[in-house]
């Protein structure tokens, strides 16, 4: 609990603070507008149609309603996030966990494969879910499995999280299937969807490969020398709650531990069709790990006082989470409801028009990577503005393709460390790491991807991509 009272008021400052700023923002930027329209049920802007309209500047009252208004906005993601709570607490009150994470971590001291192939195997399972159906709020589960996984076998926090988190986030940066992503931007744009798929697929593979390595890099320092953890004062708390084998029989699988275990992968893969077949979102989802919860309660031989307490009990863990999650989407609402969003978007777009083609398709991806700051929704960015850098590419000499690639980069890089991500904080304040340690242990990757991100830019003006 210490760790807790005295880490997480530092990620409530730094939201808090950043809303203020937002706000400031509203009195000096001017209110402006993009006309919109609505095509297949979402809203788009119609390019030259910027017009200025009447401020809204949002004050003091406006800064202290913006956390209840976020979390109301976020609600489908605040209550997926303790309902997935529950299930895991369910989960954990079997036992399988406990057992399943002491198995592997064996598994992991006996076999030098093991060991080799952990880290880049998961990080590649990640990768593709984020690639091929943009995982992202479904990431949030496996970080309560992996930062237990991780301390078992002697990595720490950071480790426990970068596998499935930074993971599923460099997938999602280099999609070249993602439909959140690339498929919304590429039918905006009016090119044919998902095509330039091989390019795509050369961004995937390098991206994941440097976060592998990036991570496994700071792995083995770090189980040479723990002391080296960016997160060692605070895992020493964690390796108490969720290390203690003072009861050995804990930690062999049992037959209802195999049995809850396999309900509840099961549930994944029944996930993970819904996702690609059906184009589930957070409701269906929220579902099905309900019923998978039930039914590992059921599996593990838990009376049904014992599955509803251990479900208030998961629960409750991630309120914090949830009230992180609320605070950073209000900080978007500021800045929606202040008007400012479309004047930033047309003053950074206005200065393409002289550039060389490959410099302007550069220069998008940099207004990308802003406007990601104040829009950390794929989606939502890619409607906000593909309409304006479609036609603008037509202009400038670049083609749609590769303002596609902009956007998709800017969106995708960017959303493992901004604060204003509700699911980045949620995943930090879930694993009780301090938003500005995952910043700082994050920043020099996040440089070589923007390095990069301007490097893969160039080619395609040479190749008419």
């Amino acid at each position: 609990m210490t760790s807790i009272r005295t880490k997480t008021p530092d990620t409530f400052v730094i939201l808090f603070s950043i809303l203020v700023v937002i706000a400031a923002l509203t009195w000096i930027i001017p209110g402006g507008a993009f006309d919109s329209h609505e095509i297949n049920g979402r809203s788009e802007v119609i390019p030259g149609t910027f017009h200025q309209v009447e401020s809204d500047p949002q004050g003091f009252g406006a800064v202290l309603m913006a956390p209840i208004r976020g979390f109301v906005d976020a609600a489908l993601i605040i209550g997926f996030v303790l309902l997935v709570g529950g299930v895991f607490g369910i989960l954990q009150r079997t036992g399988a966990i406990t057992a399943g994470i002491s198995t592997l971590a064996r598994a992991h001291d006996r076999s030098k494969t093991v060991r080799i192939l952990i880290i880049p195997l998961f990080m590649t399972i990640f990768s593709l879910a984020g690639a091929v159906f943009g995982m992202s709020e479904e990431i949030i589960p496996f970080i309560i499995i992996f930062i237990p996984l991780a301390l078992k076998i002697g990595y720490d926090s950071m480790v426990g999280v970068a596998i499935p988190f930074l993971g599923a986030g460099v997938g999602f940066a280099g999609a070249f299937l993602n439909p959140f992503t690339v498929g919304i931007a590429q039918g905006i744009a009016e090119v044919p969807l998902f095509s330039g798929l091989g390019y795509r697929f050369l961004l995937w593979t390098t991206v994941t490969t440097i976060a592998i390595l990036y991570v496994m890099h700071y792995a083995r320092r770090i189980k040479e020398d723990p002391s080296l953890s960016m997160t060692y004062a605070i895992d020493l708390k964690k390796r108490e709650k969720y290390l203690d084998d003072t009861d050995s029989s804990l930690s062999i699988l049992s037959s209802q531990h195999y049995q809850a275990l396999l309900v509840f992968a099961s549930g994944l893969l029944v996930l993970v069709w819904g996702v690609l077949a059906r184009q589930w979102y957070i409701e269906e989802i929220a579902g099905l790990f309900l019923i998978t919860g039930i039914l590992v309660g059921i599996a593990g031989r838990l009376k049904v006082s014992e599955i509803t307490e251990s479900f208030t009990s998961g629960a409750k863990d991630l309120v914090m989470t949830a009230l992180i999650i609320g605070l950073a989407r209000g900080i978007l609402i500021i800045a929606k409801d202040g008007q400012i969003i479309d004047t930033m978007l047309n003053a950074l777009s206005a200065q393409i028009i002289s550039l060389h083609p490959i410099i302007s398709s550069q220069f998008m991806f940099m207004i990308q990577t802003i406007v990601n700051f104040f829009v950390p929704s794929g989606s939502g960015q890619a409607a906000l503005t593909m309409p304006i850098m479609a036609p603008l590419s037509d202009l400038v000499g670049v083609s749609r393709q590769t303002a596609v690639l902009a956007y998709q980069m800017g969106d995708g890089f960017g959303n493992m460390i901004i604060p204003t991500s509700a699911v980045t904080m949620g995943v930090l304040t879930l694993a009780d790491i301090p938003w500005q340690r995952w910043a700082k242990w994050l920043l020099p990757l996040e440089l070589v991807f923007l390095v990069l991100g301007l490097f893969f830019l160039i080619p395609p003006f040479f190749m008419g991509w």
